[in-house]
């Protein structure tokens, strides 16, 4: 994930270099800026995803368990 966001400031960089000719030393702090915060987005993006698929694992958990639970007591059901 770093290595992309850093080839896409890259790019930023790059074009705005190629699109202005000689880019002002302000243009290329703006470009880098805006590249820092597009990588902090997708980091806090990322960490993000990562909790919410440790809460869907736990779901899933407590949902095979409650599976589990259900034909323990279904199978009792049918030995009365």
């Amino acid at each position: 994930m770093h290595l992309i966001a850093r080839k896409a400031a890259a790019g930023l960089v790059g074009a705005a270099l190629v699109l202005g000719g000689c880019a002002s030393q302000d243009s290329v702090t703006r470009a880098q800026n805006t590249a820092d915060q597009a990588l902090q987005a997708a980091q806090a993006a990322n960490q993000s995803a990562q909790t919410a698929n440790q809460a869907a694992q736990a779901a899933n958990q407590a949902a095979q368990a409650a599976n589990e639970r259900a034909d323990r007591m279904y199978q009792q059901t049918l030995r009365k």
